[in-house]
């Protein structure tokens, strides 16, 4: 089927308009549909326009966000502040911290109108976002809260629930929360359970006696603390007031607080006296005071009362429930003492209840009080003495000072009860005796008055006197008027006491030397001793010319001389009879001695048996002679020689300074007559031998005593 000439010139020439339609330019043209503006920010350029020659571009009034706008040559200006919280138009979700929050976005839609001159026009949408900014601080439903907490609440209690102290923020941010204290010492007391959790709670025990009251502020951020971006703060006040609640039983007064710790304080026991076979209608008086009892709750208060639960023996005493005073029901006929227990209730609360001990002296009556006999005492002291110094009476700086008070209800008038204190200085102090001591290093000439008190304990009368001490200055004193104090005295006693036990552990050790030695040195001089005399032969020559008078002494040697080799005698060791103090020291001697001891020590007992049977004992100490009794001899001393008779006594010349040159033998000679006595045959002390002891000392001696001693068989017995 043919197509009409008509038809399709028509559509070729539509196709024509709609290509020339299509090539040209819009007319007008914005360089964004979507722009964004802050809030609260204008004015404020949204977009520039671009509008063709023949075209105009203007706001169409038909929607009420054009109002916020102007058109201003090629610029779109937002010409209205415009808040991002009130307007509301889309709607958005995040997470955050475990948490969804909504995200509100503002937007303002406006239309702008493009006409040509042929009266065509378009619209142009144009979508303004208002963008949210941190410009809005938290906000709390209460600013200003208040709590009254009981002292005895609970730890981990609400205080403050979270709903009362939750922020809000306009700007939708995430609020951060801090709480402090603004009184001193309340730290730690309270605090929020979390950074986003206001909630408010006890965290430690409270006590009233700390604090009454505190206050808190919490703090709400929207931004962390540490951040560096600009942070909005709002603030809350917390006033906490503490009401004390009664936790403590009472307290008997006067107490004294331990450690500063006004929740504990501790009484002192009260204690009082009586009069034996006498009683009281008053009440007793009592020390430190009258009983007495509080609540140391004090805001409550409660009342006490009083009862006595143990010691009344015999129920002597009763207590006023009220009061607290003691009175006396019946006498007391003996001494003795009361150990009462008495306990403060609260009447409240039975359970909040105190015990105090209260004892009671049972004493004799005292007639007189104490008295001082002086109305004042004077004494002096040196500036810079140590502490605890004596005071001395003045003008006799050798004396302390001692007080003293009298009592005539004593025969003495001495009270052994009395004791002394001061009352108006600390520079001074009194002991039990009376003495007045320094309290301290007195450092400054001057006179110090103070008052002295004597107390009798038992009947609790006083008697005072004045103390007038006068500081000196220590310079003000001749050297050797110079007074020491009790440390000084103390000290030179320990230091002599220290130098005395040197000096007896020295002299111990010197004795118990000087002892060994002498041991020693008797020893070797006996040995040397007998050495010597055995070499000589131990010849009596005296004896031996009066035994032969009509010999003479050149025939007698020579028929000794002659007689040496026929007999040839081996030298025997003298029998001395010495004790030694050990087996030890009787092997040192030589064998021939031993032997001779052991002989002479037989011929001792003989002879003391022999004068168990009365026999006459002949004394040696005789001026006559008597030549009949073989082997007598007798000896005197010098001294007590007859000088009536004659030739009938033969008088010994010292020989001190011989015996002392015998004694300077070398050891030498020594040992080779040790060696001698080992050799010599133990038999040969039948033969005469004789002892003879001379004294070495530098002074000689008075006369020298000879013993003879002569064995022939069995006719030893005489000596």
């Amino acid at each position: 089927m043919a197509i009409p000439h008509w038809l399709l010139m028509s559509a070729l020439f539509l196709l024509a308009l709609m290509a020339q339609i299509l090539a040209q330019e819009p007319g007008c043209s914005v360089s964004n549909n979507n722009p964004s503006v802050p809030e609260n920010k204008c004015p404020y350029v949204v977009a520039t326009t671009q509008v063709q020659p023949g075209f105009t571009l203007t706001i169409d009034p038909k929607y009420p966000d054009g109002q916020f706008f102007t058109i201003e040559g090629s610029e779109l200006r937002l010409t209205k502040c415009v808040d991002y919280e009130p307007e509301f138009v889309l709607f958005g979700y995040f997470f955050s911290e475990g948490l969804f929050f909504m995200q509100e976005d503002t937007v303002l839609l406006l239309y702008l109108i493009c006409k040509d001159t042929a009266g065509q026009s378009e619209s142009l949408e144009i979508l303004v976002t208002i963008l949210n900014e941190n410009d809005n601080c938290p906000v709390f439903p209460q600013p200003s809260i208040t709590r009254d907490v009981p002292e005895a609440t609970e730890v981990d209690t609400a205080i403050v629930a979270r709903e009362e102290v939750t922020a809000t923020d306009a700007d939708l941010d995430i609020i951060y929360y801090e709480l402090n204290t603004t009184v001193q010492n309340t730290d730690g007391y309270f605090a929020i359970r979390g950074v986003n959790n206001p909630e408010i709670y006890l965290q430690k025990a409270l006590d009233y006696d700390k604090f009454h009251s505190t206050t808190l502020l919490l703090y709400a951020r929207d931004r962390p603390v540490n951040s560096s971006e600009h942070t909005n703060t709002a603030t809350a006040t917390i006033t906490i007031t503490i009401k004390q609640s009664d936790t403590r039983a009472p307290w008997f007064l006067p107490c004294t607080q331990l450690h500063n710790d006004t929740s504990v304080c501790i009484s002192s026991p009260y204690s009082g006296r009586v009069n034996i076979s006498e009683i009281s209608r008053d009440p007793l008086l009592l020390e430190p005071g009258p009983i007495y009892a509080v609540d140391p709750d004090y805001t409550i208060s409660d009342r006490i009362v009083y009862s006595i639960v143990g010691g009344n023996t015999n129920e002597v005493f009763s207590v006023d429930a009220d009061t607290g005073n003691l009175t006396m029901n019946k006498i007391v006929t003996s001494p003795g003492s009361f150990l009462l227990q008495v306990m403060a209730t609260q009447v409240s609360n039975v359970r909040k209840y105190s015990v105090a001990t209260v004892e009671i002296k049972v004493i004799n009556k005292s007639n007189f009080p104490p008295y001082f006999e002086k109305g004042v005492y004077n004494g002096t002291v040196f500036v810079g003495l140590p502490q605890r110094s004596f005071v001395y009476q003045a003008g006799d700086p050798s004396t302390p000072l001692v007080i003293t008070a009298m009592d005539q209800d004593f025969p003495d008038k001495v009270n052994p009860n009395i004791e002394y204190y001061l009352k108006n200085s600390t520079d001074f102090i009194a002991t039990r005796d009376g003495l007045i001591l320094t309290n301290k290093v007195l450092e400054s000439p001057g006179t110090v008055t103070i008052q002295a008190v004597g107390k009798d304990v038992l009947s609790l009368q006083e008697a005072s006197t004045i103390i007038v001490v006068e500081v000196i200055l220590a310079t003000a004193v001749a050297p050797s008027d110079k007074m020491y104090s009790a440390q000084d005295m103390a000290i030179l006693g320990g230091t002599l006491a220290a130098l005395l036990l040197i000096a007896l552990v020295f002299l111990g050790v010197m004795v118990w030397k000087s002892s060994r030695w002498y041991s020693t040195s008797f020893k070797h001089l006996v040995k040397k001793k007998f050495s010597k005399e055995i070499s000589e032969g131990h010849q009596n020559k005296y004896y031996q010319e009066d035994e032969q008078p009509g010999v003479s002494p050149k025939q007698r040697e020579t028929s000794e001389t002659s007689s040496v080799p026929a007999e040839t005698p081996v030298p025997e060791q003298p029998a001395l009879a010495l004790h030694f103090s050990s087996a030890q020291e009787t092997e040192s001697l030589p064998k021939g001695s031993i032997a001779s001891t052991v002989i002479f020590d037989q011929e001792e007992e003989e002879k003391e048996e022999e004068a168990g049977q009365e026999k006459e004992v002949k004394s040696i100490l005789k001026t006559e002679r008597h030549v009949a009794d073989d082997g007598y001899k007798a000896v005197w001393f010098k001294t007590d020689v007859d000088p009536e008779a004659g030739e009938r006594v033969e008088v010994i010349e010292d020989n001190a300074a011989d015996d002392v040159n015998d004694d300077d033998d070398s050891d030498q000679d020594l040992q080779k007559n040790e060696e001698e006595e080992e050799g010599s045959d133990t038999d040969s002390h039948h033969q005469g031998l004789g002892v003879s002891f001379s004294s070495e000392s530098s002074s000689p001696p008075a006369a020298e005593v000879t013993v003879y001693m002569s064995h022939t068989g069995a006719g030893t017995e005489d000596t």
